[in-house]
């Protein structure tokens, strides 16, 4: 693959990440735009929930979107762009979010 078909590959992703997280944030905290709504509630939710971290909280939902494109992969089945871009992009987008919640975690230990 020539290196400018790969950059294109990779901004059109991380443009569709970043969609993907700005839909999902007015979905599931639709007034962070606009105020201090935490981005992190539903991790933190799921953890409570879970009785476990926020970290193992997002690892169990990230496994979900991991199973599904191992299977994508090895499944001997062909599957659509917009079906690979949808799984490839929840990926990336937990990952994102695990960072965030990494984040969050080092400012409160110091």
């Amino acid at each position: 693959m020539q290196t400018e078909v790969f950059n294109k590959i990779v901004g059109d992703q991380l443009a569709t990440c970043g969609k993907t997280l700005l839909y999902k944030g007015r979905e599931y905290a639709p007034d962070a735009e606009v105020s201090s709504v935490d981005r992190l509630a539903h991790f933190k939710k799921a953890a409570a929930i879970m009785g476990t971290s926020q970290k193992a909280a997002l690892l169990g939902m990230l496994t979900k979107h991991i199973v599904s494109i191992s299977d994508m992969c090895t499944d001997g089945n062909e599957y659509g762009m917009s079906r690979w871009t949808e799984k490839i992009t929840d990926s990336i987008n937990y990952l994102l979010i695990l960072r965030a919640v990494v984040e969050e975690e080092a400012e409160k230990h110091g």
